[in-house]
């Protein structure tokens, strides 16, 4: 039994093959439960820009015991230059590598989103089972159980559907209001993708502003590839519409907003058609009171997004995914209770790492003219001087997580 009560294994359907989505197949499935994950696309996912391990997200990978392989594929990202036209260096704050304090701009543990999943994927697939190119269309739940219709036109009856289907998550659609809208929009659209990488190209991460609030940054993921980012400020209605357009009109967009920025934009711009990787998306926040409906419930991104500017996204995710699992396995035969305490535990950590994010201190960072932003690299390179951001570092009690302490171990010892 799941938890040596009485109360049987439960079947349990993740909707999304992500890290969510599977940090929740590894707890559930040690505490006895049967899992199956179906994801959209054709295989695994293992593809996406870096991220980063923070606060109580290291604490989550190393409680499932895989921080030593989270380790033997970190990226060598040594800090954060912001530099001029000539890629000139006008300020660099360096990532906080002395095991105290929080982290920097740059995290200790940089890794690429498809290496992290990677590592979940060979940790769970052995005891779950993941079905590809399949996606769950729609269901129906009653007290006893709730039936999901999937893509090639079969259905399936599960104890329990999770969305971890990320930030535009159709299964929160089907449980929210048709007329509620979950996204808190901060006016910031970002696109990334992988060119060559060049002798110049460093373990330094380079951000370059260009008036009209936009900003690139470069950064080296291994000795052949270099990862692009463009940044922007802008509230219209165009640019909200293109994340949904095709590829090929996203890359348009993209080189005409960009065009006469300068630096290494013309190189960035030529690698963008032949890059095995493009994405592009609107910066957005995931807020909603309800994150369960009966035998649905959501995780990962599809219940909290924080945006990639909390530098929380993952850790969110890995921790959000530990807590809805211990309270699973604690209280397998009482669905109820389990959601409920999921949201009660959760939610304050939730609140936190979106509460990090400031729109107004956003848009300071990207400046709408030259001379604020040489105002800006100025202020950031006295401060650098005068080691503000390392001490910062290094003597803060919190990271972006705030206090909030992860609870006990999800996963009881099985009993049969």
């Amino acid at each position: 039994m799941a938890d040596g009560s009485g109360a049987r294994p439960l079947r349990v359907l993740v909707a999304g093959g992500g890290i969510a989505g599977q940090a929740l197949a590894f707890w559930l499935t040690r505490g006895g439960h049967s899992v199956t994950v179906a994801e959209r696309f054709p295989a695994l996912r293992a593809t996406g820009a870096q991220v980063d391990l923070r606060g109580q997200g290291i604490e989550a990978v190393e409680r499932m015991g895989l921080l030593d392989a989270v380790r033997g594929r970190l990226v060598d990202e040594a800090g954060v230059a912001f530099v001029d036209a000539r890629g000139r260096a006008k300020a660099t704050i360096m990532a906080n590598t002395s095991g105290r304090g929080r982290q920097s701009l740059t995290s200790e543990y940089e890794i690429m989103r498809g290496d992290l999943v990677r590592i979940l994927h060979d940790a769970t697939k052995d005891d779950t089972g993941y079905v590809f190119g399949m996606s769950v269309d729609g269901f129906e739940q009653d007290g006893q159980k709730v039936v999901a219709h999937f893509s090639d036109g079969s259905s399936g009856e599960f104890d329990l559907l999770v969305g971890a289907d990320g930030q535009g998550s159709r299964i929160r659609r089907a449980i929210l209001p048709a007329d509620f809208n979950p996204y808190r929009r901060i006016g910031i659209h970002m696109a990334y993708w992988f060119v060559p990488r060049t002798a110049s190209d460093s373990t330094i991460r380079d951000t370059y502003m260009v008036p009209g609030g936009r900003q690139i940054m470069r950064r080296s993921h291994n000795p052949t590839e270099t990862q692009v980012y463009f940044v922007m400020r802008e509230e219209s209605e165009e640019a909200s519409a293109i994340h949904r357009e095709p590829v090929e009109r996203q890359q348009e967009f993209w080189a005409g907003r960009f065009r006469d920025a300068g630096w290494q934009t013309e190189r960035f711009i030529g690698g963008m058609r032949t890059s095995p990787f493009f994405y592009s998306q609107e910066i957005v926040q995931v807020r909603t009171d309800t994150w369960s409906k009966g035998r649905v419930v959501l995780v990962g991104d599809a219940a909290h997004c924080a945006s990639p500017y909390s530098g929380m996204g993952v850790s969110g995710g890995l921790v959000g995914a530990c807590v809805l699992a211990g309270e699973i396995n604690r209280h397998p035969g009482d669905l109820p209770t389990a959601l409920a305490n999921y949201d009660r535990v959760l939610r304050p950590f939730a609140d936190e790492i979106q509460g990090g994010v400031n729109p107004r201190l956003l848009r300071l960072g990207m400046p709408m003219t030259q001379r604020a932003i040489d105002a800006f690299q100025a202020a950031t390179a006295l401060a650098c001087f005068l080691r503000v951001p390392d001490l910062a570092a290094r003597f803060s009690k919190e990271d972006r997580g705030g206090s909030w302490q992860l609870p006990e171990n999800p996963a009881p010892i099985s009993t049969a």
